[in-house]
């Protein structure tokens, strides 16, 4: 057995830790002074590295977290259901100064989500914070919301890339882009993407750090900079990945969908299942597409997720038509 096959983690997962509360979905917006009464206001954890996190997890894979939360009632919370999901908390810091991060969820039929929020504890994540040794232990290590975390910069993940290539840790990335960002790419990904195996920007990402509005060239852009894989998620028109020598487009699958929180980071974890089983690209973004799928099923980010054999039986049933170039 080699050392990969040893490590005791499928995936590390770092990145942006949130308490969620979820509304229900609501026929339209509350009124101003309107008291709107629902049976239930859940409270779940999310942010990127927990819903992709537990996404993998749900999928039958060993995962780590990596993150940082406040010293509160909100951070408890988080740590423990995330140990009682199976997910190793060991990497999880405490700041001493700021909240955990907390997220209101308001979804309205027909239109898209609304969103409260307080960052939290996530803007003091830094390099000083991530348990080298723990990424070390991991076959893969994603990370989610860069961009989103102002104090993990290009020059500190580029750091950790290098250290978990160095250790045959392969290399995630997702991102969050403030609509208002104004940086070229080179600034923020020309040291990062060389050390990333795998890319996984949505279209409207890509389009502001690219300035292009196609997905091929947006991810041609980001594959001149180094990436191996680039995969440009596109909501409900599907997904379109490319390497070098092929790309690979499909639809998204046409289920009803209650809630489409959670969804790119299911895709996300959905696509680490197929690096981590060494499957060929077009398999990998057909079963990402099927767990994608399945996060928006269901109220929350990660309560409809498929298990493993769901997402067999899913796919059993249901194919998409991918075209191949």
């Amino acid at each position: 057995m080699n050392l990969v096959e040893q490590k005791p983690f499928d995936a590390v997962c770092l990145g942006i830790l949130v308490a969620d509360m979820f509304s229900p979905p609501l026929p339209e917006p509350p009124a101003p002074g309107q008291l709107v009464v629902v049976d239930d206001l859940p409270l779940d954890a999310g942010g990127c590295a927990v819903n992709t996190g537990v996404s993998l997890t749900r999928l039958g894979a060993r995962v780590a977290l990596i993150g940082k939360v406040g010293n509160d009632v909100f951070g408890d919370f988080i740590i423990g259901l995330m140990r009682e999901k199976g997910l190793d908390t060991s990497g999880i810091r405490r700041s001493a100064t700021l909240p955990t991060s907390r997220t209101m969820v308001i979804p309205v039929f027909g239109q898209d989500r609304r969103f409260i929020h307080t960052f939290g504890a996530n803007a003091e994540l830094t390099l000083e914070d991530v348990d080298l040794d723990l990424v070390a232990r991991g076959k893969v290590l994603y990370v989610g919301g860069y961009l989103g975390l102002p104090r993990l910069d290009q020059a500190a993940l580029g750091e950790l890339f290098a250290f978990a290539r160095a250790r045959g840790v392969r290399t995630v990335l997702d991102v969050i882009v403030p609509a208002t960002a104004s940086f070229s790419l080179d600034d923020v990904l020309g040291q990062v993407l060389p050390l990333t195996d795998v890319f996984l920007p949505n279209d409207d990402e890509a389009a502001l750090l690219t300035g292009e509005t196609d997905p091929e060239r947006q991810a041609a852009a980001f594959l001149t900079l180094g990436c191996g894989t680039a995969v440009i998620t596109l909501g409900e028109r599907g997904v379109l990945a490319r390497t070098a020598t092929q790309t690979v487009q499909a639809p998204a699958f046409p289920v009803h969908t209650v809630d489409p929180s959670g969804a790119g980071d299911a895709f996300d974890a959905g696509f680490i299942i197929g690096l981590l089983e060494g499957w060929d690209l077009v398999r990998t973004v057909e079963f990402a597409c099927a767990i994608g799928a399945s996060a928006t099923m269901k109220l929350g980010c990660t309560t409809g997720v498929f298990t493993r054999a769901e997402a067999q039986a899913f796919l059993a049933a249901n194919r998409l038509p991918i075209s191949v170039s």
